[in-house]
């Protein structure tokens, strides 16, 4: 499986069965992972250009993220202005390693096959004593896998419940206190993640990760995060399928839209939907679910 050249077989089957709701390190050791996908090959990526211009975010807390134009030339990543904000201590993100780097490809594709979830690859190139990106939460689950150097991992408990997509997303609800809060009460849990060990990092958990100033190397590490299903993805599948009904896909006027009718339209159809769910054979449907679990990429939480 996959998921075990990310974590130990006893995480696997924990994840697998009880979805995750607490950070916890787990000692990976070496694995076929580690042994393809290291830190000298993504040096590589960086030294070659290979990674698409459109996928490198580069970063220097406390500052967002540089315009590509900073890194590019003609429109393509440019190696040398890449290599030099990385000595300067900027953070290289090289993002959806799934597309361009085939094992990657690979690992990716059973993790969906093994969860039914959509998956993607970033890899983070920190300098000795820097920070990319500062507090966030993300809206599903990351495994991180540390490949070389120390990176340390404030977190702190989730100050929202179950973002998601397009829902509580840390960008979408950011107060202003929150981290001057965060920093005078300190992180609930803080961890310095090794080579060979993987941090379980469920949704919503605010994290700040940096490279220690007393570290002597920069910490490369590979995010995989797991875009969970939902309820609101398996309502989704089940009200899919009125596509079929002519009555689903009849022109709504605009009058209907812009004046008083609205209500009324929006009830009728509420009505033709319950009706729809209530006739609809499920168990038609779950081949289909299951299809679409295994092969739709882009579905995020």
């Amino acid at each position: 499986m996959s998921l075990s050249l990310l974590l130990p077989e006893s995480a696997v089957t924990g994840l697998l069965t009880s979805w995750a709701d607490e950070p916890r390190v787990y000692e990976r050791g070496r694995t076929a992972l580690d042994a393809t996908v290291t830190a000298a090959l993504l040096d590589d990526y960086i030294d070659t250009g290979c990674v698409p211009a459109n996928e490198i975010a580069v970063v220097k807390a406390p500052h967002p993220s540089l315009n590509p134009l900073a890194f590019t030339t003609e429109g393509r990543t440019d190696p040398v202005r890449l290599r030099a904000l990385h000595r300067a201590g900027h953070t290289i993100r090289l993002g959806n390693l799934q597309r361009v780097v085939p094992y990657l490809t690979t690992v990716s594709r059973d993790i969906q096959r093994e969860t039914g979830y959509s998956n993607y690859v970033h890899a983070f190139l920190t300098p000795p004593g820097q920070q990319g990106l500062r507090h966030h939460w993300d809206q599903q689950l990351a495994v991180i896998v540390q490949l070389s150097g120390v990176k340390r991992w404030p977190l702190w408990h989730p100050p929202v419940d179950a973002p998601m997509r397009a829902y509580n997303e840390s960008w979408r609800v950011w107060r202003e206190d929150y981290i001057p809060t965060w920093e005078a009460a300190g992180p609930d849990i803080e961890i310095d993640l090794r080579p060979g060990q993987s941090l379980l990092l469920p949704r919503g958990w605010v994290h700040n990760p940096h490279v220690p100033d007393n570290a002597g190397e920069g910490s490369v590490h590979l995010t995989f995060a797991l875009r969970e299903r939902t309820p609101l993805w398996l309502a989704e599948q089940l009200v899919a399928g009125v596509i079929e009904d002519p009555a689903f896909r009849r022109i709504v006027p605009p009058a209907h839209i812009t004046g008083p009718n609205l209500t009324e339209r929006l009830r009728e159809t509420r009505t033709e939907l319950i009706h729809h769910l209530r006739t609809l054979d499920v168990d038609t449907l779950v081949p289909d679910v299951r299809h679409a679990s295994m092969t739709e990429l882009e579905y995020t939480t």
